[in-house]
């Protein structure tokens, strides 16, 4: 018998490909930038993003700038290697894994330039992703000198970044994804936390010439007035301009020694809208990548007070209630995987920890204040809307009936229909003076369900042994008829757009042509037919402008100032 001994090994190559490509986003690059210029301390960062042509070809180049501390030969070293960080025991710094910044080698070429404590460091990544894919892990060629200032700092230029692909990088998408993803854009400062308020920020996006300056912290809306004067001034728009904050801190309840950090910003739509540019909305022509409340808002877990993941099934009690927040709740003990897009690395029991808090916040915010403020926003506002809606439809029905065609029969006034409604109320008056009008007799009307009114044959037979059919109106005939001829004795309509020989379809597109027949004499009237020649069963049409005229003379008018009904 012989014992040997295995040693794992990792495949050195393949891992490098493996952790550049984890990186989904091609936009990670700017919140791995962003945070070892935050690591470095420095308070001066300049992003810029262009598509320079070299010898006839286009190629994406992003340049990183920072008046940070710069890196010395370890850090240079760590910068480039796999796993490898100088921080991971530095509670203060966000880079623990060594895994973010290979999202640079998916690249043609990278050169870093960094100076520190007077020496300067030259190095140079030529075609890192290509010569990972080659087996071979890829060399950095470094040079040494004395730096001209004193001063540190670090530049990073990335050729050919992402294969080219640059369609994302343009200035709106970008500003957007520093404010919401990045260290630039934390929410630490609602907390009173001001250690990086004096960091500014340079961006120039592919589609703009010039740099912006941005401030540090995640932008929220200003907190709107109280509900009384936010009533008075918007009405029925007042829940969509309201906006509160509750900020809570704290520690886990099974793990006291773990702290968290928590605002739920309680926000209207159009407190949003005014707010973020890129949210999508009716009637705004929004910049490319924009996306709707639903997609961005409620929720996020963070570390290092960056938005990491949402969790707005912790959150939801019914519907879509996350898109009222603008929430985070920041841990430094949640675990990230290395491309920084989940927390479900954390320890089951910590996570469990979180969400029992975040739902206790949650219940708290539902009974409070704030919450029934807005809740009674928009109990009053749907009240108002109501009452303007009568008004609204009271002022319509009042200027329609001015307006309304009458005619008299037999001491009854009746009023010429404007809709299907006005035709089934027409019919059922005139059935009342007329019972021998139709030649049907009603057995059930309900014209809140699909089919009007049920009838049968007029005649003696009880309505248990007759054969029932249905009896549709319609305001205007048209071709296309939303039911089935099956069962179908009549149709009664105000008007016809439809012509002789033209053909109406039913929802099982059954053909039938309409058939207009003219009066035989003057007792007579002008007949209107449905018909299928291999269908026994020809279906009758009144069209009561025709047929009222003909078959008792009633002729409507204009109702005038004079008239009592």
């Amino acid at each position: 018998m012989s014992e040997f001994t295995i040693i794992p090994k990792v495949d050195e190559t393949q891992e490098f490909i493996e952790i550049a490509n984890d990186f989904a986003n091609p936009l990670d690059l700017v919140r791995e930038a962003i945070s070892n210029s935050f690591d470095a301390r420095a308070t001066e960062i300049r992003l810029s993003f262009e598509a320079e042509t070299n010898a006839g070809e286009t190629v994406f180049v992003i340049r990183l700038t920072d008046n940070g501390s710069g890196m010395g030969r370890e850090a240079l070293q760590s910068f480039f290697d796999l796993g490898n960080s100088t921080r991971r025991n530095d509670k203060t710094t966000i880079g623990e894994k060594g895994h973010g910044t290979k999202v640079y080698f998916n690249a043609k070429k990278v050169i870093v330039d960094t100076q520190r404590e007077g020496t300067r460091l030259l190095a140079t990544l030529d075609a890192p992703f290509a010569k990972l894919h080659e087996r071979q892990i890829p060399q950095v060629a470094v040079k040494e000198e004395p730096s001209e200032t004193q001063a540190s700092g670090t530049t990073i230029t990335i050729y050919g970044y992402n294969n080219n692909r640059r369609e994302r990088f343009t200035h709106d998408r970008l500003r957007d994804h520093i404010y919401w993803f990045t260290k630039f854009g934390s929410v630490e400062r609602q907390f009173g936390i001001a250690d990086f308020s004096n960091v500014k920020l340079q961006l120039k996006g592919l589609d703009r010439d010039d740099f912006e300056t941005l401030d540090f912290g995640h932008p929220f809306p200003a907190e709107s007035a109280g509900v009384n004067q936010l009533f008075e001034q918007h009405t029925i728009q007042a829940p969509n301009h309201y906006c509160r904050r509750i900020i809570k801190t704290g520690s886990l309840p099974n793990h006291p020694e773990v702290r968290y950090n928590a605002i739920f910003s309680v926000e209207g739509k159009r407190v949003k809208y005014d707010s973020n540019v890129m949210l999508r909305r009716p009637g705004y022509a929004a910049p490319e990548g924009a996306y709707t409340v639903q997609d961005r808002y409620g929720l996020w877990l963070c570390k290092d007070f960056i938005p990491v993941q949402r969790k707005n099934e912790w959150i939801t009690s019914k519907g879509s209630e996350f898109t009222k927040l603008h929430a985070f709740f920041n841990c430094q003990a949640l675990k990230l995987t290395a491309n920084r897009g989940s927390a479900e690395n954390t320890p089951t029991e910590i996570l469990q920890d979180v969400e029992q808090v975040v739902r206790k916040i949650y219940q708290d915010l539902m009974e409070s204040d704030e919450w029934l403020q807005l809740s009674y926003l928009e109990e009053e506002a749907d009240g108002y809307n109501t009452v303007e809606k009568e008004k609204k439809n009271f002022e319509m029905r009042v200027n329609k009936a001015n307006k309304a065609n009458i005619a008299k029969y037999k001491d009854i006034t009746l009023v010429a229909p404007q809709r299907e409604s006005g035709v089934h109320s027409l019919v059922v008056q005139l059935m009342t003076i007329e019972p021998t009008l139709f030649p049907f007799s009603v057995v059930d009307y309900d014209t809140l369900e699909g089919i009007d009114i049920i009838v049968k044959s007029r005649d003696t037979v009880p309505v248990h042994g007759s054969k029932l059919y249905y009896v549709e109106f319609k305001y205007l005939l048209s071709s296309g008829f939303n039911h089935s001829f099956e069962n179908l004795h009549s149709i009664i309509c105000w008007d016809t757009e439809l012509k002789h020989g033209e053909i109406v379809k039913d929802i099982n597109r059954e053909e039938r042509k309409l058939a207009v027949v003219a009066p035989e004499d003057t007792n007579d009237y002008t007949r209107y037919y449905l018909d299928n020649p291999r269908k026994a069963h020809r279906i009758e049409v009144f069209v009561l402008k025709d047929y009222l005229p003909q078959k008792l003379k009633i002729e409507f008018r204009p109702r005038t100032d004079k008239d009592l009904f």
